[in-house]
């Protein structure tokens, strides 16, 4: 199958044409058919792009957009519509963006819909974020360390103050981390509270709020109050300020176990970014107890693997990170009906681990260098989000190029 048709979604066979004619019927069940084929495909995010034809209709799937459908011109405003109603946003307001929320039944859960809107010159651009709980809430085991990192995570959270950091880019599972970890040790012995914004899942006897920057709850406004609450585990959504940086690491000195996520490439560049922030040396090297960088990398399909003959320079970078193994026999998936001709069936995240122990703490006071900081990582054992990835590579879990792609930058 060529690239190009790769990038249009093979729905088994089933005709993926919505209903088009223009009545307050047809619209409805045209965007409940486009909430269900979303959901039903585990599209992470729906796109509603208009164009000067229509309206067209692209799923992200395991990271990646995928064109589903394109609405008439005439039926683009009644769908744009009809999302608006249920998500509670203003019908009349089109040139302005908004956010808003759909709640939708789906079996015996719930599942939060995000939408935002965006205006652009042929009329307004839509996202709607699926947050399905089955993909939020899961068990350690389950979210991809492998035996060493699964270990260490363990016992970062044997901590009972301190804080511990998920970092890497939009979309690479963070949350996902944080609320498994949350559902790990949440117990009626403690007070959980969380910051959040928005709250993507509501987790029982946790304590979440949702920070209103129309109203003035801020992340940093809502942490001030927060630790007068009596909390003995606090979640910071995302450090995203000075002020709110300092703050989550003061918490954490008073007694407080602090999770929050950073976005930055890897574990060590989460401390120069701290440190980048204003967040005083003496303070966050007492602070910290460790780092974990995460990526989501695809995984082969299993229907259609077959092996692999990576080019001479995925091979000569393979043999530079991974110097002590022999070289395997690579994997990949051909493409077939059950990957839409991709390759590639579901995603999984790798890991770096970051310990702060003694010696890092010293590095953190006085030099503030991240390669300084990277290098004795390494040479404490950590395993980097490259090496994760091609030890993955060489079981036939996924493929060189995914690794690379997903990792080098960070290498």
């Amino acid at each position: 199958m060529s690239k190009k048709k790769a990038a249009y979604l093979d729905l088994d066979n089933r005709k993926n044409d919505f209903p088009q004619e223009t009545t307050q019927d047809s619209t409805i069940e045209a965007v409940n058919e486009l909430l269900r084929e979303g959901i039903a495909r585990g599209a992470s995010d729906i796109h509603l792009e208009p164009v000067e034809e229509g309206l067209n209709i692209r799923l992200r799937i395991d990271g990646k957009l995928y064109f589903l459908q394109r609405f008439s011109r005439e039926m683009f405003p009644l769908v744009i519509s009809r999302l608006k109603i249920m998500a509670g946003m203003n019908i009349a307001e089109k040139r302005l963006p908004q956010d808003g929320n759909i709640y939708l039944e789906e079996g015996k859960q719930g599942i939060n819909i995000r939408v935002s809107t965006l205006p652009l010159i042929h009329g307004e651009k839509m996202v709607l974020r699926i947050l399905n709980p089955a993909g939020l809430l899961m068990s350690l085991n389950s979210l991809g360390f492998n035996e060493d990192n699964l270990m260490l995570y363990q016992k970062f959270l044997e901590y009972s103050c301190g804080m511990i950091l998920v970092t890497g880019p939009t979309g690479c599972g963070k949350t996902t981390t944080l609320y498994s970890t949350l559902k790990h040790i949440n117990s009626p012995e403690k007070n959980i509270i969380t910051v959040e914004d928005p709250v993507e899942y509501r987790i029982e006897n946790v304590n979440q709020v949702q920070v209103n920057t129309k109203t003035g709850l801020t992340f940093a406004a809502a942490l001030r109050t927060v630790l007068r609450q009596d909390p003995n585990i606090i979640m910071v959504g995302e450090i995203r300020d000075a002020e709110t940086a300092e703050i989550a690491t003061r918490a954490a000195l008073t007694g407080r176990l602090v999770f929050s996520t950073l976005h930055t490439s890897d574990a060590p560049r989460a401390v120069t970014r701290l440190l980048d922030m204003g967040v005083e040396p003496y303070l966050l090297n007492s602070a910290l107890v460790g780092v974990v960088s995460q990526r989501l990398i695809r995984l082969n399909c299993r229907h259609c693997l077959e092996e692999d003959r990576p080019g001479a320079a995925e091979l000569s970078l393979y043999r530079k990170v991974c110097p002590e193994e022999e070289t395997p026999v690579f994997y990949r998936g051909r493409g077939c009906i059950h990957c839409n001709y991709t390759g590639f069936k579901g995603r999984i995240a790798i890991h770096e681990l970051m310990p702060v122990d003694e010696t890092m703490r010293d590095l953190i006071q006085t030099s503030r260098s991240e390669r300084q900081i990277r290098n004795y990582a390494i040479s404490r054992g950590m395993k980097t989000l490259l090496q994760d990835g091609m030890q993955r590579a060489a079981r036939g879990e996924t493929t060189l190029q995914e690794v690379i792609r997903e990792t080098y930058y960070a290498f």
